[in-house]
């Protein structure tokens, strides 16, 4: 063995083994140390951001809702706005067929939550797919609503859905059923079932403080319904651009057109363009449903009578739809008669009753027809799993009385309606028009 020698030792670079290493340095003494000061970083205060975990306002990642949208123009955008503005709403993809519109929401979106992580879609079973995202928002052309409705329910999303929201009598039965079978949670976008003016006109006359109602009347936003159009063909831009086919969903085929694209009133339902009747006046019809506790049945009778039309639900109350006559209290007005009184309201937010006893209690006013309150409504019972103020039933009736309100309209004559069978008892013609083909490869 050599001896030691008395030289200094030369220094050496440190290794990772050996007794340079950090296991040899880990000794009985350097534990106690490392022990004793982890210990002390587990009692000191820990500094986390409130929102984080849900404190002031904010909420936490695992509590927030995940939205994703389909087909979102002008009314969708503002639709999207309001859910924009829920604390408990993470959104993250858009789906729709003009290019410009997917780039504008996405800035929208990454600007708000300062990322770049919204997603773009041209093809709507991409998004569905996406098992993070719990619910849709579908403002697509009318054609697809029904359609997208029912592939997001049984792709598990819920689903809150502009309206109208089928075109025809069969589809608002596929939608009430599908979302009853599914178990998810639908919305239609009739918000005005929870602005706080229609509410309170609508319980005077649910609750008999009208005495027994016996008519209510609703603004159609026009009477009137034509047969879809064929414009001239025009240059069809590139997929990526306008997706053209999409547009067209279930609708029979026709040539690229722009007025076509972003007309209106093409293909409102059942063939039909449907008017204003399965727009503005699908809100006004649904009131009058809710306020003769009809949410599920619909008039047995409907006419067109003088530039009206007058219909009769099977407790014998009388439904009229009217253009003219109105109180000036805005948009989207409704009118409720019974034996002792009587209550009209509309989008300026006012209530006039035959007794200013009637309106004792009514609460803030509020103007408008904001969509915050409905979107609130669906939220909450994404999460409770309960029924929607405006759900897939409710839809169902109210449509299917706008549905044969048009039928009655578009063949001039009195129709016979079985809200049970879901059918016009004899009346061939009549029953033709529940329904219509799909084109392919549609399906619901």
């Amino acid at each position: 063995m050599k001896n030691k020698s008395s030289a200094p030792r030369e220094r050496r670079p440190r290794q990772q083994s050996g007794e340079d290493s950090p296991a040899a340095q880990f000794n009985r003494r350097g534990f106690l140390k490392t022990s004793l000061q982890f210990g002390a970083l587990l009692m000191a205060p820990q500094v986390v951001r409130g929102a984080v975990l849900g404190r002031d306002g904010g909420v936490a990642p695992s509590e927030r809702i995940v939205l994703g949208a389909i087909g979102i123009g002008n009314r969708g955008s503002y639709v999207l706005s309001c859910f924009l503005h829920e604390p408990d709403l993470q959104f993250v993809a858009i789906c729709d067929i003009k290019a410009q519109r997917r780039e504008a929401i996405k800035k929208t979106a990454d600007s708000k939550y300062g990322n770049q992580d919204c997603a773009m879609y041209l093809d709507m079973n991409e998004l569905l797919a996406r098992q993070d995202i719990d619910a849709v928002l579908i403002a697509t052309g009318p054609n697809n609503h029904c359609a997208t409705s029912i592939a997001a329910a049984k792709a598990g999303k819920d689903v809150y859905c502009e309206k109208p929201c089928t075109k025809n009598i069969a589809q608002s039965v596929a939608l009430a059923e599908t979302f009853r079978r599914t178990g998810q949670v639908f919305q239609a976008g009739t918000q005005r079932r929870s602005l706080p003016n229609f509410m309170f006109a609508v319980d005077l006359a649910r609750f008999g403080k009208l005495g027994k109602l016996h008519t209510v009347h609703a603004h159609p936003g026009g009477l009137g319904t034509t047969m879809s159009g064929w414009a001239a063909a025009e240059t069809e831009p590139p997929r990526e651009q306008v997706d053209w086919d999409t547009y067209l969903g279930t609708a029979a085929w026709r040539p690229y057109n722009s007025k076509l694209l972003n007309g209106f009133n093409f293909e409102k339902g059942g063939g039909l363009t449907g008017g204003g009747c399965l727009e503005w006046g699908s809100h006004c019809a649904d009131l009058c449903q809710w306020a003769n506790n009809a949410d599920d049945t619909a008039p047995v009778e409907y006419e067109p009578v003088n530039g009206q039309l007058h219909a009769r639900y099977p407790n014998g109350v009388k439904l009229v739809m009217r253009n003219d006559g109105w109180l000036p209290l805005g948009s989207c007005p409704v009118r409720f008669e019974g034996e002792t009184g009587w209550v009209e309201t509309g989008d300026k937010g006012d209530l006039v009753a035959s007794s200013n006893a009637l309106l004792l209690g009514r609460g803030a006013k509020v103007a408008g027809y904001p969509a915050d309150f409905h979107v609130r409504d669906f939220l909450e019972c994404v999460k409770s799993r309960g029924q929607t103020r405006a759900n897939a039933d409710v839809a169902c009736y109210s449509h299917i009385a706008c549905h044969a309100a048009n039928i009655a309209l578009y063949l001039n004559r009195k129709v016979v309606f079985d809200p049970k069978k879901l059918e016009f008892p004899g009346d061939e013609e009549a029953n033709r028009m529940r329904s219509e083909a799909l084109r392919e490869p549609w399906r619901i």
